[in-house]
């Protein structure tokens, strides 16, 4: 799966069903190799230009499942 693909899916939290976002960005663990966190943004403003919403960390661990549109996560905000 390429980030392309993965920004484009829907963060959504199985703890209250709220729709946190979009991933944004990734961290990663330089020296195991792997993402330790999702960067989600909030979507806001006009076409998103004047994006002024939340932005959330949400541990890699707290991935519950990746589908087709939804990406899945235990975190409540």
């Amino acid at each position: 799966m390429t980030f392309d693909e993965l920004s484009h899916k829907e963060v959504i939290s199985v703890k209250d069903c709220r729709k946190l976002g979009h991933v944004v960005d990734l961290e990663f663990d330089e020296c195991k190799g792997c993402i330790c966190k999702i960067i989600v943004a909030e979507k806001a403003g006009i076409m998103n230009f004047f994006c002024c919403g939340d932005e959330f960390c949400i541990p890699f661990c707290n991935i519950k499942q990746i589908g087709p549109d939804i990406i899945l996560v235990d975190f409540c905000c």
